[in-house]
């Protein structure tokens, strides 16, 4: 089918804080055993960063989803969990009804995809877990959790713009970080296009999921023994950015080599100031998912 033809069809699962959106991107009854659905997701991004790449895909529904506390879903202000997230992953498999799915989880998405396959395994054929920003893989993540803390703690003194400049900082910076990094003067957010205003709101999702989502620790054992049904991926561009070398570490622990995507960290979308190359990506996907 041509993807400008396929239908897309919105669902909503559960209630009050436990609501959240997703959509379906083709028709659920084309899914088999070979070709199953496929669910893309990140954390916080929304359903819509995957629009593109789902446009892509036409061999098999896909479904996009928009996490807990983000997007379409109810906002909040308490912290939030790889596992809480892993949870919502699964309520949407089982909503779904097709069987196990095909899992792309990128950034905070494959660290949530990663408890999903310590608490659901059966819930997915293959997965592939794209530039997780673990700490537990990197030899500085003692650093890099004080430095998300840091940021998390920013957030709760002063508001967005304060912590979104340090948050930038911390992704942007290429290789491991220095013991005194967190020493450093505190970046200037109206530099960088930011108010410096607090405007008391914390809802964010992006502070909520930070730290603990960074702290994950996956079950490596476990993952090596599924050998290419977890495959571990990286962005061409990406070079040595937390997330990035998040991905190196998983991949070096459960003893597979890294496959390398497209782009940079979000190379599967479309539009933006930093577009990726969401129809190299969509097939390199493919290509790993067989």
């Amino acid at each position: 089918m041509n993807r400008d033809e396929r239908p897309v069809t919105t669902h909503v699962l559960g209630e009050g804080d436990d609501l959240l959106h997703y959509d379906v991107h083709g028709d659920l009854a084309t899914a088999t055993a070979g070709r199953p659905a496929l669910m893309t997701f990140a954390n916080p991004m929304e359903a819509a960063a995957f629009t593109a790449l789902a446009a892509e895909i036409t061999d098999r529904p896909v479904i996009t989803l928009d996490p807990r506390g983000a997007g379409r879903n109810p906002a909040g202000e308490s912290p939030l969990t790889a596992e809480q997230h892993a949870e919502d992953l699964h309520r949407v498999v089982e909503a779904l009804g097709v069987g196990a799915v095909d899992a792309f989880g990128s950034s905070g998405g494959a660290v949530c995809l990663l408890a999903l396959l310590a608490t659901h395994p059966d819930d997915v054929r293959r997965a592939v877990v794209h530039e997780p920003p673990l700490v537990d893989t990197i030899a500085d993540g003692d650093v890099v959790l004080a430095a998300c803390q840091d940021i998390r703690d920013t957030y709760d003194r002063a508001g967005e713009g304060a912590a979104m400049a340090k948050f930038i900082r911390l992704v942007m910076t290429t290789g491991p970080l220095a013991e005194d990094y967190l020493d450093q003067p505190a970046p200037d957010p109206v530099e960088l296009g930011m108010s410096a205003e607090d405007d008391g709101s914390r809802t964010s999702p992006l502070m909520r999921n930070m730290p603990a989502v960074n702290a994950y620790v996956p079950a490596y054992d476990a993952l090596a023994s599924w050998g290419d049904r977890v495959r571990v991926a990286v962005g061409e561009e990406s070079g040595h950015e937390v997330a990035a070398r998040g991905g190196l570490g998983l991949a070096r622990r459960i003893g597979r080599e890294p496959d390398v995507f497209p782009s940079h960290h979000a190379g599967f979308t479309g539009e933006g100031p930093y577009p990726g190359k969401p129809a190299q990506f969509a097939a390199r996907l493919l290509e790993v998912l067989g």
